[in-house]
């Protein structure tokens, strides 16, 4: 067992000491809904990026390699100052929704490099340039170009050019659960010397302005001569303790508080009597602007800076400085020297991931999985949110406008979050979102089985979980429908984790026994087991918005969302039939769930009064149907991953279960002699001598025609994984309905719709988590009812391979967008990426793929659902014991 393996061991809660500190800070607060009172929910206005160095927030903090504790007391990030711009470069800058050609954007590079899931150690590499940040160009240009142009990039401006910049690297290492040995590395690429100002700061959050807790903590210059150079800061905090802060060499300290600057906000009218005189931005307008006066001269407060000028880094030479935050309470052993504890962590890093890593994974894989496990621990967020509070305000402050009781999140007062949460993305994405998570989950069962478990547990709380059953969407709308994947999340973690912990599985199955009515309840209008769904994280997928709500009396039957009701069904059937072996009880709840994919995958082909299926014989696929109040249905002649995703809703039946449960048996056999003619169409058995029996939601003839589109190279089989649209709609389409023209078109690139803003696209681009369905799926059906079959690929090739082979080979397209090609370059590599041996090394993780190239787009760093990659490397055969 490893080093990490042993401290993983004892690491069973979230406040467990090895889990106690990490990168939890986010990358951006401001422009977040927690940070939003406005009456109009205008989040992005409301706290803006100007605005994010003067005002002290209200619900967390953001930095550059940002750590803190387990509740978000004290938090230490970078600051950086180049001698040009004109702020401290404190935070990752980027582009609000509204002003950026498709949506948000950050306009920043940085990567994860390292990061173990206790935090023991953890590496982050930000690229700083040398010339003034061009944060005006960046916004002007971007609101001069529309949705049919390129983004405006940093790369663009020129400020990056001829490697002028600086690579700095946050390195953070633990002697022990409550000491944190911090190095950062600056290293000038430029071909010239370069001035470079490094300042780490460490700052309370402020929770004493708010009018619930007066308690003010403090952190001080320790006066006392001590036997080691450098310079020592000590703090308390009422639930904290004592903290020491240790910096080497001779840093000047500056103090100030984490207030907000009201004179610079609002005039000095608005600054009430007594407030400080030190607020947030001190220490940017001591080092950029030169106020000598602006910080504290007593050298005290809630927020210090250690100030390190290097007036000239020479061209390739590296500076280095360091400092080590140490809780003083409870602290027994004595400190390791700083190199043995960075040497030893990184060492103990290196022997985690050989452990973790499939054997005989290459140099390329091993890296591209490393880095997104990287990924995956720097997206740990503390997300602290109580709605009530949010939305009635706090008593030390103005109330908030009465427009936000009835606005967003208004029905979800149960919630109160304060919790480490895995978000999807560090800058665009710093907020939770329920199906999302479920993907990442399965990339952490790999390295942090326990993490990935509770967080799925996390989000099936009462804190967390509607009253009614209904999971949350996301912070901007809790209310929204995402897909109901947590259970096959559930079963995946489950067993990758070795198919033995029987507490998480009972849990959660019994968590999504109260989430399961709800889909019935709220989604399936007809009681027809076809269910409507709506947005579905899908976001312009289809001819118009699937969340808007449709004229009085029409209705949406969805195949997608009626794919992810029998997948539901299935993955609670299989986990009810694991828990059966053990307690009887459980043997029923698998035949209810049984009982109700029969149902569901029955009514596919029956919709309306003129019986218009969701499956079209003609185009050999499945679609979305428009069913009018009088019945009248109009099928969607759009071949998308929405017709895709019933090929997900595929089980095996293990042998066993005809000997070891009874109940589940009988219905078994008894249904298959009461409707002989749809028992191989939902029931198949494989006829070549093995006796795996296998559910699934379409029939042979229907499985075998969408494989045949999945797998066809002029539609969804795209070089480096499947695509969300069919390529045969390159040319567009068109539909005349209900008076009304409406089109769609294959866009491998951005999105060309401003349906939802414009700033995530599903037709054409190549999505990680549906890749990922989609392969589980093939290889479910190709160990059982497809086993000894073989399927064409690419169709049209005359290349026969077996259905297991086939999800292989895409899985390979899929790990194949992170390798390097001949050139060093990667395919997933964002175009505006420079090549380059400074640029190559890094592998990138965005939102989705272009649909011909594979190069990345959307958010930049998704190591959330795109850490999928992760998983096929270290499961190359899938996940075992299914």
């Amino acid at each position: 067992m490893t080093a990490e393996h042993q401290r993983l061991t004892g690491s069973d809660d979230p406040h467990a000491p090895w889990r106690r500190w990490g990168p939890y800070v986010s990358a951006r607060q401001w422009g977040t809904v927690r940070e939003d009172y406005s009456a109009d929910g205008d989040a992005w206005s409301y706290l803006p990026f100007d605005h994010a160095h003067l005002r002290a927030y209200r619900w967390g903090e953001d930095g550059l390699a940002g750590l803190c504790d387990v509740d978000g007391h004290l938090n230490l990030g970078l600051a950086l100052w180049n001698g040009r711009d004109d702020r401290l470069k404190e935070r990752l800058f980027g582009l609000t929704n509204p002003q950026g050609n498709h949506g948000e954007d950050v306009k920043e590079y940085w990567w994860a490099l390292e990061g173990t899931p206790t935090h023991s150690y953890a590496s982050w590499l930000y690229r700083y340039p040398q010339a003034a940040y061009p944060y005006e160009e960046l916004v002007r240009v971007n609101g001069e170009r529309g949705i049919a142009d390129d983004e405006y990039e940093l790369t663009d401006t020129g400020v990056l050019d001829g490697d002028r910049f600086f690579d700095v690297t946050v390195v953070h290492a633990k002697g022990a659960p409550g000491d944190v040995c911090v190095e950062i590395t600056a290293t000038n690429h430029g071909p010239e010397a370069a001035p470079l100002h490094l300042l780490p700061q460490v700052w309370f959050r402020n929770t004493w302005s708010w009018g619930l807790d007066d308690r003010r903590p403090l952190l001080w210059r320790d006066e006392e001569p001590g036997t080691d150079d450098g310079v020592t800061v000590l703090g308390r905090h009422a639930e904290l303790g004592r903290v020491r802060v240790r910096a080497e060499g001779s840093p000047r300290v500056l103090f100030c508080e984490n207030e907000t600057n009201l004179a610079a906000l609002y005039g000095a009218e608005a600054v009430p009597e007594g407030w400080t005189a030190y607020p947030k931005d001190s220490v940017d307008r001591a080092v950029v602007h030169g106020q000598a006066d602006a910080c504290n001269p007593a050298q005290r407060g809630t927020k210090v800076a250690f100030w390190w000028r290097f007036e000239q880094v020479a061209p390739g030479e590296s500076v280095t400085v360091r400092l080590r935050l140490s809780e003083l309470d409870g602290q027994a052993e004595p400190e390791a020297p700083f190199e043995e504890v960075v040497r030893r962590r990184r060492a103990e890093c290196d022997e985690f991931y050989l452990s973790v890593l499939s054997e005989g994974t290459g140099d390329e894989d091993a890296l591209v999985a490393r880095r997104a496990f990287a990924g995956l621990q720097w997206g740990k967020q503390l997300y602290l949110y109580d709605v009530p509070r949010w939305l009635e305000g706090d008593p030390g402050q103005p109330p908030p406008p009465p427009e936000r009781l009835t606005g967003r999140n208004a029905h979800w007062q149960h919630v109160n979050l304060a919790e480490v949460i895995s978000m999807p993305d560090e800058w665009e994405y710093p907020w939770f979102a329920t199906w999302d998570l479920a993907f990442h989950c399965v990339a952490l069962a790999h390295v942090d089985p326990w993490f990935a478990k509770w967080q799925l547990l996390l989000m099936c709380r009462e804190w967390a979980m509607h009253p009614n059953g209904q999971l949350a969407a996301y912070e901007w709308n809790f209310s929204d429908v995402n897909p109901p994947v947590h259970p096959w999340a559930a079963w995946q973690v489950y067993a990758i984790d070795g198919n033995r912990d029987r507490d998480f599985l009972q849990r959660v199955v019994l968590k999504l026994l109260l989430n399961f009515p709800w889909w019935v309840n709220r989604k399936d209008a007809e009681g027809s087991n076809i269910f409507e769904g709506g947005f579905l994280g899908m976001d312009n997928v289809g001819l118009f918005d699937r969340s808007k709500p449709l004229p009085d009396g029409q209705r949406l039957e969805q195949a997608d969302a009626t794919a992810w009701m029998g997948m539901f069904c299935l993955r609670m059937l299989r986990m009810a039939m694991e828990l059966a072996r053990e307690d009887p009880a459980w043997d029923e709840v698998a035949t209810k769930f049984l009982v109700h994919f029969l149902s569901i995958a029955q009514a596919m082909d029956d919709i309306g009064t003129h019986h218009t299926s969701l499956w079209d014989d003609g185009d050999e696929f499945f679609h979305d149907v428009l069913v009018d109040e009088d019945g009248t249905a109009f099928r969607m002649p759009v071949r998308s991953m929405v017709g895709l995703l019933p090929l997900a809703g595929v089980a095996l039946v293990p042998n066993w279960v005809a000997h070891e449960l009874p109940d589940l048996t009988d219905f078994f056999d008894g249904w298959t002699r009461r409707r002989p003619e749809l028992a191989d169409e939902l029931l198949h058995t494989n006829h070549r001598g093995f006796s795996l029996r296998t559910l699934s939601m379409v029939d042979r003839r229907q499985w075998r025609a969408v494989v045949r589109r999945l797998l066809d190279e002029e539609e969804f089989l795209a070089p480096h994984g499947i695509r969300s649209l069919s390529a045969a709609h390159r040319d567009g389409l068109q539909v005349h309905l209900h008076g009304e023209d409406l089109s769609l078109r294959y866009v491998p690139g951005e999105s060309d719709s401003s349906m939802f803003g414009g700033n995530s696209n599903w037709r054409g681009p190549i999505w990680l988590p549906v890749n990922a369905l989609l392969v589980d799926a093939l290889r479910s059906y190709g160990r059982a009812a497809g086993a000894g079959e073989t399927v064409e690929m690419p169709t049209g090739s005359g290349r026969h391979i077996p259905v297991t082979q086939a999800a292989d080979e895409i899985e390979d397209r899929l790990v194949s967008l992170f390798r390097r090609g001949p050139d060093g370059r990667r395919p997933s590599t964002p175009r505006h990426h420079p090549s380059g041996p400074l640029w190559d090394a890094h592998p990138t993780f965005s939102e989705y793929f272009h649909g011909d190239d594979g190069s990345g787009l959307g958010a930049s760093h998704q190591t959330g659902w795109t850490a999928l990659v992760a998983h096929f490397i270290c499961a190359p055969d899938g996940i075992p014991n299914r």
